[in-house]
């Protein structure tokens, strides 16, 4: 791991090897990153959150957490955790595709307690 400050020029600048680098080998990015897999997992998958990433796109993040250790709770606290920085709009639309991910259809659970319209 770089000290930060050769990450952030190197970010900053748009350093294509370094670039390259972590985007070709995903065990390239988690040791660069300095956080542990987990921890890592987790991070992308509020990064999902943020960016109104799509349905299929949180399986695979999902799966990578929970093999490294995370529980649905902690999955689910992602959306907790971007809230303030992201806003309700951004965190009600996020919160269906991380569920079906997570094997929860909440339309599904809605309709079968009688509440209609929800998307």
């Amino acid at each position: 791991m770089l000290p930060h400050e050769q990450t952030l020029t190197k970010l900053a600048i748009a350093e294509d090897t370094f670039y390259e680098a972590l985007l070709a080998s995903e065990r390239a990015n988690v040791k660069q990153s300095g956080l542990d897999e987990k921890t890592h997992a987790l991070v992308r998958l509020g990064a999902l959150v943020a960016v109104g990433a799509t349905a299929p796109s949180y399986m695979w993040s999902v799966e990578a957490a929970r093999r490294h250790g995370a529980t649905d709770e902690e999955i689910a606290g992602c959306l907790i955790a971007t809230l303030p920085a992201i806003g309700v709009a951004n965190i009600v639309a996020a919160t269906p595709k991380l569920a079906l991910a997570l094997g929860f259809d909440i339309t599904d659970a809605l309709e079968e307690r009688g509440v209609h319209d929800v998307e």
